[in-house]
Formats: C-alpha cells, sequence, structure tokens
C-alpha cells in the first residue's frame, strides 16, 4: 500500500510566504561586528593565495599605498 502525500496547510497570513520564511524581528539584533570597523573603511575579501602573501591588514595596506603612488593623480588625468 503506498503511502499518501500530506499536503501541507496554506499560509493563513496572506503575504504567500511559507512558514519556513517567516522572520521573527522581535528577536533579531543589530550587527555586533560593526563597532571593529573604523569609520570610512571597506570590508574586501581577498583571495586565498593574496591573503596568504599578505597576513596582515598592515601589509595589505603597505602595499596600496605603494601601488598609489605609482599612479597618476585623477585631476591629471584631464
Amino acid at each position: 500500500m503506498k503511502k499518501t502525500l500530506s499536503r501541507r496547510k496554506p499560509n493563513k497570513s496572506g503575504n504567500g510566504l511559507k512558514s519556513e520564511y517567516r522572520f521573527d524581528y522581535r528577536r533579531a539584533r543589530r550587527n555586533r561586528f560593526a563597532s571593529r570597523y573604523k569609520a570610512g573603511s571597506r570590508v574586501v575579501l581577498l583571495d586565498p593565495d593574496i591573503a596568504r602573501a599578505f597576513p596582515t591588514p598592515e601589509s595589505v595596506n603597505a602595499v596600496l599605498r605603494a601601488l598609489l603612488k605609482t599612479m597618476p593623480d585623477k585631476n591629471s588625468r584631464r
């Protein structure tokens, strides 16, 4: 004898979302990691091979600053 598939009850809230997609915002928290970053900074994901070559934020910044010195000024491009 085959088992019959049970159908889920339709969503009664009327917003069209399935019950597994409902989110309880009362339990939500602000980004607890936001305070770790300085104002005006950017978070960039490095590829693994680049991350191995530059293991600290200071080493990445040093190389980027050196690169900036070799680039022409934005205003002189016109």
